[in-house]
This record gives structure tokens, sequence and C-alpha cells, in this order.
């Protein structure tokens, strides 16, 4: 399948900088599902949208309906067809495509993430990205972390999986998901059943670590379970020099928490992580702060553990609201759970890889740090006894992920889609 990679190479280099240059935040990529979704479409893909896609309440860390309403707008301008943004409306964005070769064989699904982070792409022009006219032209939007380059291999090995499909056996189901960053949207995609009777499930990432090019690994170890929450403490604002008593000051309840959620002991059974991200409290020198926010989250290496400081850090929070006598609201945003690759499938990437002109090494495991939610969909395909693994897409890195000049080698895309292809080939199996 080398010709069809080869041949492959100008669209997954056009696909990839057409996202780069228009990224969208999660549960607000309209205009991204409706490109995917066109192309997908066109491939002769049955496309699952809005509600088929996703389940409504099991979302997490929807934007308001100002912003929303905001982006549907810009979309419907870029040319989203009302059909369509009717039912991605009010924040279903992404899909699912699914294509059924109607010959016996496994059911196969792959994850793609789609959504862009909030940060600034820098113009400075030793960045590829501006340098050659693809940067992002949303304000304070950028794929900073390459998901551009996940949903232009997913489009890679959708159009393999049509060119192929009188080939292949069994059924395919690739899910583009929204809102990966803070864990808020394979949950709803997990919760809607589509990971139900999968036998085998592949996503993965490019970089993460610095890896040349060539080198992929079949499986990871390190993602920890995390919560991502917000904190809203309301007090009640009073002049700072004339009645300074009858303020309750919500400002140092939160400065409070902000110090006091580092003193939280580590757990003697795993990893633990506390970051408290941004703050926002008062409103001019000589107020009582009548309110103040927190954007936070807590990780573990294990549910349990990550369980423990959620609850240690809660305690916290609600002692320092105590203090200040001032009340406070916690409001889940996002989460995601342990995730343990399927080792029983590296022997059979390792294989699978070996007739590929474009992977040129396979490391068994990867070590990895932060935190994945696409661990709800390989914990869901494995608890139903199915395999499951993320892989690694070696790049140079220059820039870490989340960088306002974080790129990517191109040359890592081609090799992606080929890995997939082999993988394909070993598992489904060509008839």
């Amino acid at each position: 399948m080398s010709d069809f990679v080869s041949h492959m190479e100008p669209k997954l280099i056009s696909w990839r900088q057409s996202f780069h240059s228009y990224p969208e935040l999660g549960f607000m990529e309209y205009v991204t599902t409706y490109r995917l979704g066109k192309v997908l479409e066109g491939l002769g893909f049955t496309i699952h949208l809005g509600e088929e896609a996703l389940e409504r309440d099991a979302r997490l860390g929807v934007p308001n309906k100002t912003e929303l309403d905001k982006h549907e707008l810009q979309a419907k301008a870029k040319g989203v067809e009302e059909s369509w943004l009717a039912k991605m409306r009010g924040g279903l964005t992404g899909l699912v495509a699914t294509w059924d070769t109607e010959r016996p064989g496994d059911h196969v699904a792959f994850r793609f993430d789609i959504d862009a982070l909030p940060i600034t792409e820098t113009k400075d022009t030793n960045h590829i990205p501006a340098k050659e006219g693809f940067h992002s032209m949303i304000d304070q939007t950028m794929h900073a972390c390459g998901h551009d380059g996940h949903m232009t291999i997913g489009l890679g090995v959708a159009s393999y999986i049509a060119a192929y499909q009188s080939k292949l056996k069994g059924k395919f189901t690739l899910l583009f998901q929204p809102a990966e960053e803070g864990g808020r949207g394979a949950k709803a995609m997990t919760e809607k059943g589509w990971l139900d009777n999968v036998d085998y499930f592949y996503s993965g990432h490019i970089g993460i670590q610095s890896l040349p090019i060539g080198t992929i690994a079949a499986t990871v170890d390190g993602f920890l379970a995390s919560s991502k929450f917000n904190v809203t403490f309301s007090g009640v604002a009073s002049h700072a020099g004339m009645h300074p008593e009858l303020g309750k000051n919500a400002l140092l309840a939160a400065a409070v928490s902000a110090t006091n959620l580092y003193t939280i002991p580590r757990h003697s059974d795993g990893i633990t992580r506390i970051n408290v991200g941004k703050m926002v409290a008062g409103s001019g020198r000589n107020i009582i702060p009548s309110d103040a926010f927190l954007e936070m989250e807590t990780r573990g290496e294990t549910k349990k553990i990550n369980e423990y400081m959620l609850t240690e850090a809660t305690r916290i929070i609600k002692a320092a609201a105590d203090m200040h006598d001032v009340t406070c609201e916690i409001t889940p945003v996002g989460i995601t759970e342990e995730m343990i690759c399927s080792e029983a499938l590296i022997p059979t990437i390792i294989e699978a890889c070996k007739s590929s002109d474009y992977v040129k090494e396979v490391l068994p495991v990867a070590k990895v740090s932060g935190s994945e939610d696409a661990s709800f969909m390989m914990n869901r395909v494995q608890q139903q006894g199915g395999k499951a693994t993320y892989l690694l897409f070696g790049t140079e890195l220059n820039y870490p992920h989340h960088h306002q000049a974080f790129d990517f080698q191109e040359d890592v895309l081609p090799i992606a889609l080929d890995a997939f292809i082999k993988i394909i080939e070993g598992g489904s199996g060509i008839e």
C-alpha cells in the first residue's frame, strides 16, 4: 500500500494546513466537523451527527449559550449548511463515520480528536505555519497539540477503507471526537454506545515526546486519571475604607484555597498532581471583592488516587470559604480515567509494521504523562473483552505541546497513516 500512501501525501498536507488555519475550541468545532463530514460523506461513509454521535447530557464543560450562538453564526458565514448546523446546534459537534463491509470480521474503531486550544499562535517567521501562511486565522485559538494532524490521519484512514473496501472485511467505526482538551468529549461518545461490541480500538498522538521521524510506539504508559473543575466564591462587596467589616472577601477565600491546595500530602500508592491554572477576582482597589473564580484540576495515577486528591481539594476549598464567611460552588467540567494499553497488541503491531516503507522502528512502549479522555473509550472496549491501545507517532519537537510556537514535522502524517493501514491489514485482514 506504499503507492496509496505516497499518492495521499499531498492531500494529507493540504488537509492538515487547512485545519490548522481554522482552529475551533471544544464543542464549538462546527466548521471543522462540517469539513470532515463532507469529505467522509464523499468517500461513502455513513455519517452520524449531533445527538446520533454524542450523549448530550454526558458532555462536560459545554460553553455558555452566548459563545455557542456566536460560533454558530460564524459557522453559517463560513458556509456550513443549515441541515448540518441544525444537528450540531448547542455544542453537539464531532461526528462518527461508519463502514460495514457486510463480510464477517472484526469491528475495528479509531478515535481522532479535533479541538484546538485557547492560545494565540506566534507570528514569528521561524514558525513554519507563519512562514508558509497557514497559521491560525482565529484570535486566541490555535492547534497547539497536533489535533490538526490527528484528524488528517483519520481522513487518510477513511480514504484507505473506501478505496480498498472490496478487499476488507468486518466493520469500521471512525470517531472524530470534540473537546478532548480538558477531558470533556470522549465520555459523551462512549455513553452513546459507539464503543460497545468493538473488537479492536486504536487511538494515538503525534509527539508528546520528541522521537525520530519513522519511530512509533505501540503502547504508552503513564497517563493519569484526572478531574477538571471550576470554583466560584460568592461574598459581599463593601467599601474597603468606610465599612470593611460589612464585606465578605471572596478573593481571600480563593487565594487561601489556591495556596493550601498545594499542601495536600502526596499519596504513597502512586503519582498525584494538582494545579490551579486561573484565578479571577475583584473589581477595584477600594472594593471588598464579592466574587472570585478558579479553574483547576487534580490528577492521580489511578482513579482511586485521583478521587483522594479531589476529596482533599474539595475539603480545602470549602474550609477556605467557611473561613471567610463566603459561599462556594464547585462545578465539574472534565474528567479522564486511568489508561492501560492491551499489551497483547504489541507483537501484532510490530509484526504488521515490518512491511512498512514508512515506519522504521516500533517501540513496545513509550512513557508519557498528562491525561487523555480516550481512556473512556479504551476502558469500555476492554471491559467488554476487546483490545485497545494508544500509539505515539514520532516527530521532532522544538517546542512543547500547548506552546504558541508548537509545530510538528508533516512527514509524520504518511507514517502514521501507513502504520494504521498495516494494523488494519494485519488485524481485520484482507480477503
